[in-house]
């Protein structure tokens, strides 16, 4: 019998470093407005699909407005899910944040697919009114990878949803971004970040006439989901030893939870979106509400770290903006 590799913690990681791992001045509120989808792919950290009844109330979704209205230091409010757009209160949030904060910048994290289903055909047409940075997942641009992930049939309603954002000018006028995200089929780092983004562009537009702007290299967070498949296949520790091994010290200071502060469905306050679905309240500390901290009294706050932080900074990095470094 093989014996098990003893691995340092992350926490044990980051002092033989010498590092100190906290947060700076916050500039992105990212709100995961619930887990019901459309889809259910199998790497989701989340656990998000059809079936899931998790959503933000309209209480809830007032209390962030007005939380993010006051908040100087935050010009990016980063909606995620599920499936953000299911959210009955969508559009309402949207639409207030720009009364309240006209030139904040408003990230879609779209999985593309939702743009054909029915009741929401005119949502294209909502993000261009709003200025909406639509940021897509995409974790391949041929079909196998794709509907192994997400489900068959998936990749051809992603490439008629991206030609849908086109044709409305996403990825082709400077004010309306598009980006795409990549993530690895299974338990592998993803490669290099500017040259995937290469084959990507040249790949997309020859065969479907597709252009976007940037692509982002995500690492898959041996966390729910996708750490029961890496179970059921024998691979959790090879992962897991594959991660610690790729550790990167370089990349503490760009890290995304030093910045960005993490919203659940029920307005409880994390580091990382990765935190949100362990149930790791910020800092370690007890679990709070977004409506009872100031964003002020953040800056220096230690920040709740646990293994799957190695994720992060393994290789060339990982955050909800792509590789941390080029």
């Amino acid at each position: 019998m093989k014996p098990t590799l003893k691995l340092p913690t992350f926490e044990e990681r980051l002092a033989e470093e010498d590092l100190v791992l906290s947060r700076s001045e916050t500039k992105i509120l990212q709100v995961n407005l619930g887990k019901l989808c459309n889809l259910a792919c199998v790497h989701c950290h989340v656990n998000a699909g059809p079936h899931r009844q998790e959503l933000m109330t309209r209480e809830s979704v007032d209390r962030v407005i007005e939380w993010y209205g006051k908040a100087s230091s935050i010009n990016t409010l980063d909606l995620t899910g599920g499936a953000p757009e299911m959210n009955p209160d969508f559009k309402y949030l949207v639409s207030k944040i720009r009364a309240v904060r006209p030139h904040s910048t408003i990230i879609d994290r779209c999985n593309l697919t939702i743009l054909l289903v029915p009741g929401f055909e005119d949502l294209v047409e909502f993000f261009v009114e709003n200025r909406i940075q639509v940021v897509a997942s995409m974790p391949c641009f041929t079909p196998d990878n794709v509907n192994k992930q997400r489900g068959e049939g998936v990749f051809d309603d992603s490439i008629k949803a991206l030609q849908k954002l086109n044709e409305a000018g996403y990825g082709r006028d400077p004010q309306l971004l598009l980006d795409l995200v990549y993530n690895p089929l299974g338990g592998t780092l993803p490669p290099s970040q500017k040259s995937l983004e290469a084959e990507y562009k040249e790949a997309l537009n020859s065969h479907f006439g597709i252009e976007f702007n940037q692509l982002y290299t995500i690492t898959n967070m041996p966390i729910a989901r996708f750490l029961s498949q890496l179970k059921r296949e024998g691979k959790s520790e090879e992962y897991h030893q594959l991660l610690v091994e790729s550790f990167n010290s370089s990349l503490i200071e760009g890290l995304m939870c030093r910045d960005t502060l993490s919203v659940d469905w029920e307005g409880r306050v994390f580091d990382c979106d990765f935190n949100q679905m362990l149930r790791v309240p910020l800092g370690d500390s007890k679990p709070r509400n977004l409506w009872d901290i100031e964003a002020s009294d953040l800056p220096g706050t230690s920040i709740a770290v646990r293994d799957h932080c190695f994720g992060c900074t393994a290789g060339a990095g990982s955050s909800c903006g792509g590789a941390l470094s080029h």
